[in-house]
């Protein structure tokens, strides 16, 4: 771990990275790729510890309140975030300032902060985001081994929905010959229909790989897998997108299912869904949220 100084948080779609880097060890991690120019070990944490300070200016100067997101490159629930409590202070003044929050995570740490998301959701709205890639616990700890495993993050989703605050799923990715079978989407699927989740990501069965985080993905099959970097090689080559032979029967199931269930699946619902800021409360004061 070490600390910076960072000179901006928000990107122009107001979303938010507090940590760089990450330690949760998932075999396909695409934030491993050379394209994001990282000048340290992935392992290595960078820390942005002015975030709360870059958050609350940027926050009072933004003419009207939006949806603020986190998530997308590094979880915000890293196992440092446990002491550091980094995230935890970003939500206090998201929530102090009257924005609404789109946090994803593969982590049950995100149940520490319940009660900040319950405030933000009562005044504005708030969405959890969760990965759910393998439906068999011990297939989990292989592909994503140093973070909460598919039950647990189940468990997550329960509490999130019976505190009424609405949830997304990200079912992906799923590495061909590996998780991508019937038995494991409907497994998954079935987790999702149980936990009531309000939508499903996803983008296709199969994975991205680019270089930097293609390396790392070969050495763990070598590890964990062997022969199948052979497989993969003879049927992929170098390419980016890596579509499994069980893409269409796979992705129909994922339709019908959210047909079936009223579940969001569409693409651009889903995230215009995550994007459109409710404001219950006309004015908020710090008091108030307190």
């Amino acid at each position: 771990m070490h600390k910076v100084k960072a000179k901006g948080i928000l990107s122009a779609s107001n979303g938010m990275n507090l940590y760089r880097g990450c330690t949760h060890g998932c075999i396909y991690c695409d934030s491993r790729s050379k394209c994001y120019q990282m000048d340290h070990d992935f392992e290595d944490i960078e820390v942005k510890e002015n975030a709360p300070e870059l958050l609350a200016d940027a926050l009072s100067r933004k003419r009207k309140k939006c949806m603020i997101g986190t998530g997308s490159m590094t979880d915000p629930y890293l196992h440092l975030e446990q002491h550091l409590r980094l995230t935890r202070r970003c939500i206090e003044i998201i929530g102090q300032m009257g924005f609404g929050l789109s946090i994803l995570t593969k982590s049950t740490g995100i149940l520490r902060d319940l009660d900040l998301l319950k405030q933000i959701h009562q005044r504005s709205k708030c969405v959890v985001q969760m990965t759910l890639t393998t439906f068999d616990e011990e297939l989990c700890k292989v592909l994503e081994p140093g973070v909460s495993t598919t039950r647990e993050r189940v468990e997550a989703l329960k509490i999130f929905r019976d505190n009424g605050i609405p949830t997304v799923v990200w079912l992906c990715p799923f590495l061909p010959f590996i998780n991508d079978t019937e038995e494991n989407i409907r497994g998954l699927l079935d987790y999702c229909v149980e936990a009531k989740v309000k939508g499903i990501l996803c983008y296709g069965i199969g994975l991205t790989l680019r270089d930097g985080n293609r390396e790392y993905f070969y050495q763990k099959l070598d590890q964990h897998f062997p022969g199948l970097k052979e497989k993969y090689m003879a049927a992929y080559r170098n390419a980016y997108e890596l579509v499994s032979p069980n893409h269409e029967p796979l992705m129909k199931l994922v339709r019908d299912t959210c047909r079936e269930n009223d579940i969001l699946f569409d693409m651009d619902q889903i995230w215009n869904y995550l994007c459109e800021f409710d404001q219950t409360s006309e004015q908020l004061t710090f008091d108030d949220f307190w």
